[in-house]
């Protein structure tokens, strides 16, 4: 059963967001005014594995719901951007390590009730370290976490990134690490 927009009217915008306000029939014929959140730019998270260290981590503290966890790098997609360039920049400037070689795990998007925003996430293996992290302020440490104990990680709730919970969960699904 498809619903209809009959309108929608911005109540804000900036560069990275909007929210609009859609008058949405529904095929009873009821209608009703809903908030949907737009995305001006898909976001993406790199996965970056080695064999013998494991996966490259972020610890970062988030202020929007006030905790901190472990992440992938992860980011928005520029303007002229593919999804696999942004995400080998996103982790070149995250974490200073270039994945040699990008594998895409999967897309999808996340609170689709609400958000139009789309995610995709790669492993990135053949990892070569290039330089420093370009944005101290990124995270407050980088580690080389082996699988074994981010299977704890996760099981312990200290990864509360959806992306980056996906990212991980997927690549273990497919026993890629």
């Amino acid at each position: 059963m498809r619903w209809t927009i009959h309108s929608e009217r911005a109540l804000y915008e900036s560069p990275w967001v909007s929210l609009t306000l859609a008058d949405v029939e529904l095929p009873d014929g009821t209608r009703f005014d809903h908030h949907i959140v737009r995305s001006a730019a898909p976001a993406v998270g790199c996965l970056l594995h080695d064999p013998d260290r494991g996966v490259l981590l972020l610890w970062r503290h988030r202020f929007i719901p006030d905790v901190w966890g472990w992440e992938i790098p992860a980011g928005r997609v520029e303007k002229g951007e593919t999804l696999a360039q942004a995400a080998a920049r996103e982790a070149l400037e995250e974490t200073g390590w270039r994945p040699g070689r990008l594998t895409q795990l999967t897309t999808y998007r996340s609170a689709i009730g609400l958000s139009d925003q789309l995610f995709g996430i790669f492993l990135g293996s053949d990892v070569v370290h290039e330089c420093d992290p370009t944005d101290p302020h990124e995270s407050e440490r980088l580690e080389w976490v082996p699988v074994d104990r981010l299977r704890r990680i996760v099981a312990s709730g200290e990864m509360p990134d959806g992306l980056s919970l996906t990212g991980i969960l997927w690549a273990m699904m497919q026993n890629l690490i």
